[in-house]
């Protein structure tokens, strides 16, 4: 092998997680999406409810594995994982749960594509001029608030809250934070839905997640996301009065 071919054989390997990652994704929602459902859910709640009851830390790790491989993988049933939690465990110990996996796989997506293509795309962005300058010195600038809107405006598909930052070059450890502290109140949300789900089961009903749209849902949302952006509404006001 000539010294021309290394780099490239070496690139193929940092976006070989990244590749297996989309790959199983892909795989996943064409044979699993009938699978990781409610109607499973409720076929094996008797069982599962008994398993917790005679090992809950055994439950509680196989859940958090499970749901970290749904996240990771981007598979389908990451909403039916978050149900589960609070059906299982209760709303305390399931929102716990719930932040905790969700946090870890999307962690595991951020490390695989900033290993990957991460470390090229963003270096470029870094060193463009122009407008797409001014917008990445601009995203430094306020990078956890860029962040936590992401979490927290369910217009932004969690593969892609994981995804771009990694492009872009975001800090991990802003990463880490924003995400696990912006999830919480989606977690509460989908975590309180499953704590009433064994009365739905009983009643031959599926959960009914139009709550999602009751105003006071809805306005606490908006109100943390101009929480989340007044940050950067303070620095243009300022950069505008400079100078």
């Amino acid at each position: 092998m000539n010294s021309d071919e290394r780099p490239v054989g070496r690139s193929w390997l940092r976006n070989l997680p990244l590749i297996v990652i989309l790959c199983v994704a892909v795989a996943g929602y064409l044979t699993l999406r009938d699978e990781l459902s409610f109607e499973t859910l409720r076929a094996h709640r008797d069982a599962l409810l008994a398993f917790r009851d005679e090992n809950l830390l055994g439950l509680a790790a196989l859940f958090v594995l499970t749901y970290v491989l749904i996240v990771g993988f981007s598979l389908p049933g990451a909403s039916v994982a978050s149900v589960t939690g609070g059906f299982l465990f209760g709303l305390a110990l399931g929102t716990v749960l719930n932040v905790i996996s969700a946090t870890i796989g999307a962690a595991a997506i951020f490390t695989a594509a900033r290993w990957g293509p991460g470390t090229l795309v963003s270096g470029r962005l870094e060193t463009s001029g122009g407008r797409t300058g001014r917008l990445m010195a601009r995203l430094r600038e306020n990078e956890v608030s860029v962040l936590f809107l992401m979490r927290l405006t369910p217009v932004v598909p969690f593969f892609l809250a994981n995804l771009l930052p990694a492009l872009v070059g975001v800090k991990f450890r802003n990463f880490l934070l924003t995400t696990a502290l912006g999830i919480i109140p989606g977690a509460l949300i989908f975590t309180s839905v499953g704590v009433g789900l064994g009365t739905v089961f009983d009643r031959g009903e599926m959960p009914d997640f139009s709550l999602l749209w009751e105003p006071k849902i809805l306005l606490a949302i908006a109100g943390l996301c101009l929480l989340a952006a007044l940050p950067i509404v303070i620095r243009a006001v300022r950069g505008r009065e400079d100078p």
